[in-house]
């Protein structure tokens, strides 16, 4: 019986091709002649509840790729699992778990940003033409984040590597308190001035400072170099990304200084190895 079935579709075959190209015809047709869609569409947030803004935003990037937000107030998780080819513009101030889980495309916000910006970001790219809050690039995976302004405490916290992924968030002035905790991987980069506490656990991955770090702030957990040419071919690319997105608002460029910026690396790849039995 299988192989009488196989033998049927076998004999159908032009036949089903000779349909399939006369209903992608009939698409190309219907296409041409139809509306096209928008290139960009517009939602107003206002006081919205995060769930319904949500779920509003979700239906229209069903419809569009490019999407701008007007009115923003604080509604959480905008840009969740947001996929390659998607961009969002956010008008207003998102709130906390921007950009959680992203898969890709742009999220781009006109002002400031709440806590945890990428969180479990996995790929794509996030620019905050203002500061944010704690927790930018919490536990991030991949992609990366250009805030031109400063941020909060703990920026970096949990980075790791995965696979070839390599994430990476750049700060444009000072980082609050606990930089890099806990960082297994990715690279941070900040232009202003750090707080206490830089880098505790740190146990993987690279911070680049373009000021030193104040007195005390380091533990003997890392260590605290010029960078070299490795360095600056990380680094170089950073800074220019980071001068082409803002320095014309700012009204200057930093990618010429790298080569005197320091580097902050963990002195040991496992840092915790004493407190374990062997």
């Amino acid at each position: 019986m299988q192989a009488n079935d196989s033998k049927t579709r076998r004999d159908a075959g032009p036949a089903t091709d000779a349909g399939c190209d006369a209903r992608k015809a009939d698409v190309a047709r219907s296409s041409a002649s139809g509306p096209a869609p928008a290139a960009t569409r517009r939602l107003t947030l206002g006081s919205l509840h995060f769930k319904e803004a949500n779920e509003q935003v979700r239906r229209v990037l069903e419809q569009a790729d490019d999407v701008e937000l007007d009115d923003v107030r604080a509604q959480r998780y905008l840009g969740c699992a947001l996929s390659e080819g998607k961009r969002l513009r956010v008008h207003g101030t998102p709130g906390n778990d921007l950009a959680c889980y992203m898969d890709g495309g742009v999220v781009e916000v006109l002002g400031n940003a709440q806590d945890q910006v990428g969180n479990t970001m996995n790929a794509g790219e996030v620019i905050i033409r203002g500061r944010c809050g704690d927790a930018a690039g919490y536990a991030m995976r991949g992609g990366r984040i250009f805030v031109r302004d400063g941020c909060g405490w703990r920026a970096g916290i949990h980075m790791k590597e995965y696979g070839e992924k390599r994430p990476v968030v750049v700060i444009g002035r000072d980082a609050g308190s606990f930089l890099g905790e806990y960082m297994a991987g990715g690279v941070v980069v900040v232009l202003g001035e750090t707080g206490d506490y830089l880098a505790r656990g740190m146990h993987g991955g690279v911070i680049y400072l373009r000021k030193p770090p104040r007195a005390g702030a380091l533990s003997d957990e890392v260590v605290l170099s010029r960078v070299d040419d490795a360095d600056l071919a990380v680094l170089e690319p950073l800074l220019e990304e980071y001068d082409r997105l803002f320095a014309d608002e700012l009204g200057y460029a930093v990618h010429a200084e790298a080569s005197a910026f320091l580097r902050v690396s963990p002195a040991s790849s496992r840092p915790y190895a004493s407190m374990y039995v062997r």
